[in-house]
């Protein structure tokens, strides 16, 4: 199948780098968010159509892909008047990459085979800077035909894309992931404030132990963030929370206990009770830095 003119809906710090890789690779590219505003800057810089609504946006497109902030978001640009189902033409193919959950995806790909919209999800991980660098690692749930017609799309976006299994598959596995992020960044963090207290040069530190068995994307990526006080949000605090909130209630329903996340939940809940959930998750080292005052 060939796309010609695609549909974003939501542009924020990821959605409008990808819709933006997807312009600059030829496609026709119409797009929808809350500020309009945000838009037209879009449209300066990478010649995206403007919409006022989300039935201007989807009407006639081939694909259209839906990054927005969480679940019942998703849900409301599918499901409410003038929202996907209603607007899209039969035939499209809509493609959720908000990290949602994985019931809602389920869900969201029967009512599109009832109106003849093909529905996928499709999350990512990497960040802003991969969103930024157009590689993304892409985690796809849905039909096989689906996934080959949407690999052109994808491949503006990301350089790691797999298709893991039927609708669900996508998010259960960037459950998955969130659950080794946040492990990971907890224990970037433990190391920076024990290098401080114990007298050593973080910087070194950080050189020292990313070569060896220590070394990972959050280490190298996000630890030297954190370390410079660069708390801008390639990934904000209070989406992460709702990510591990959506971990810890699949993992209730498929009866396994994650003690390590419950606990990084718990940490980030305490971020966002002292104004901290608009910041980068990297922003942990402030909560650490604060309780031992």
């Amino acid at each position: 199948m060939e796309f010609h003119k695609i549909a974003w809906i939501g542009t924020g710090v990821m959605g409008s780098q990808q819709a933006g890789h997807l312009a600059k690779n030829g496609y026709s590219v119409s797009a929808y968010t809350h500020k309009y505003e945000k838009l037209l800057e879009l449209e300066k810089e990478f010649g995206i159509h403007p919409c006022k609504t989300i039935a201007q946006a989807v009407e006639d497109a081939d694909a259209i892909f839906v990054m927005v902030g969480y679940p019942s978001d998703v849900e409301e640009v599918f499901c409410s008047e003038g929202g996907i189902f209603d607007s899209a033409k039969k035939g499209a193919l809509a493609i959720d990459m908000t990290t949602s959950s994985p019931s809602l995806a389920q869900k969201l790909y029967e009512m599109g085979k009832e109106r003849g919209i093909r529905v996928m999800d499709a999350p990512v991980s990497g960040g802003d800077s991969g969103a930024r660098n157009a590689t993304l690692s892409i985690m796809v749930g849905g039909d096989q035909k689906d996934f080959e017609d949407a690999m052109p799309l994808f491949s503006c976006m990301g350089k790691n894309i797999i298709l893991m299994g039927p609708a669900g598959s996508g998010q259960h596995t960037k459950a998955a992931n969130q659950i080794a992020v946040a492990g990971a960044t907890a224990a970037y963090t433990e190391a920076l404030i024990y290098a401080e207290k114990t007298g050593l040069d973080p910087q070194k530190m950080l050189a020292a132990i990313g070569a060896g068995a220590a070394g990972s994307w959050q280490l190298a990526n996000m630890a030297p963030r954190a370390l410079a006080g660069d708390f801008a949000p390639g990934f904000f605090v209070k989406h992460f929370i709702k990510d591990m909130k959506i971990v810890k209630e699949e993992s209730q329903k498929a009866g396994v206990e994650l003690e390590m996340l419950n606990t990084v939940l718990s940490l980030y809940e305490k971020m966002a009770e002292h104004g901290m959930e608009n910041e980068g998750t990297q922003a942990l080292i402030r909560y650490y830095r604060e309780e031992e005052k």
